[in-house]
């Protein structure tokens, strides 16, 4: 196991951890945190590596000493910063993950906030205590719901389609942009396919579902932030540097728009977003955490079941596509 030391005893509960020790022979009894801290034996012996959050990085050099490595079970998502591109050399070599387990309590949470955001309930609760004790912190006449608003969803990712997939039940018009996919497979998600400046032009809540790539820094430009209705709430689960955060500050502290804000990798102590009643700052809670690590820990465990027996992953990374997925 290469992964943070108190990682284990979260993802694998007593049962999990002794089906491990059914399906392999581990190496080492705790988890790898550096491979030039392991004898040079230890990882000659290896085929295959159980990875999670706060593993070394898989590069060169450590490949190197592992000659008869053959896969990784990646107990989480993105495995792109975990293995260098010379590992797909190798003949036959499989990288697993979990990020479609990590994908669902994104796209629940993702969902929660959607549907709040359309009771516009941050500009609510604001104006409420503002004018608490008077008849002003009852207005009813403010506009907003859930009925036959429009939902715009950038990136039919595996998270971007779980949430498409769970709006299906409300009285919601669902918007995707995403240009690896057509207008037909955004109708079988229950969404209608448009570009970037129709969803932002048209959506009362926007929620960012793309990959960290090269071509999608950025994406969310200070052009794409000032089509965007009076009012309306754009929601990032994905990643700070998708979005130029400098416009959004600016639209956010000016009272425009609101915003449910997961990930802010750079949000120093001192920026004014802090304060802003209609921004909803989390600790990166929209992925697995608690209990919903043991769906991750199921998924890796499922995984390395059929490597063991000789057969195919069910979620395996292809290499074809690390362009265009995280």
């Amino acid at each position: 196991m290469a992964m943070s030391p108190s990682l284990v005893q979260r993802l694998f509960t007593p049962a999990r951890r002794a089906h491990l020790d059914q399906l392999v022979s581990l190496v080492r009894p705790d988890p790898i945190a550096r491979f030039d801290a392991v004898p040079a034996e230890d990882l000659a012996r290896l085929d295959v590596l159980v990875t999670g959050w706060g593993a070394p990085r898989l590069d060169a050099a450590a490949l190197a000493r592992m000659p008869r490595l053959r896969a990784v079970v990646h107990t989480a998502g993105s495995t792109q910063h975990l293995i260098d591109p010379v590992a797909w050399e190798r003949p036959d070599f499989i990288v697993t993950t979990a990020a479609q387990a990590n994908a669902v309590p994104v796209a629940e949470y993702s969902l929660a906030q959607i549907l709040l955001a359309g009771k516009r309930t941050l500009a609510r609760t604001a104006e409420h205590r503002r004018h608490r004790g008077t008849a002003a912190a009852w207005r009813t006449d403010v506009g907003g719901g859930n009925y036959g608003a429009t939902v715009g969803l950038i990136g039919a990712s595996r998270i971007g389609r779980l949430v498409a997939q769970l709006l299906k039940p409300f009285d919601l018009h669902v918007l995707i942009a995403d240009p690896c996919i057509t207008a037909a497979e955004a109708t079988e998600l229950g969404a209608e396919h448009v570009d970037l400046p129709a969803l932002f032009s048209l959506s009362h809540v926007v929620s960012l579902h793309a990959p960290d790539v090269p071509s999608t820094r950025g994406m969310v430009s200070r052009e794409l932030l000032a089509r965007m209705p009076d009012g309306a709430t754009f929601i990032n689960t994905a990643r700070p540097a998708l979005v130029d955060e400098e416009a959004l500050r600016s639209e956010l502290v000016s009272g425009r728009l609101c915003a449910v804000l997961d990930v802010h990798d750079g949000l120093a102590p001192e920026d004014p977003l802090w304060d802003v009643p209609t921004v909803e700052i989390t600790p990166h809670i929209a992925g697995s955490l608690g209990n919903e690590l043991h769906r991750m820990a199921e998924m890796a465990l499922a995984d390395l079941a059929r490597i063991v027996a000789g057969d195919e992953p069910l979620h395996p990374v292809d290499p074809r596509r690390l362009a265009v997925t995280a």
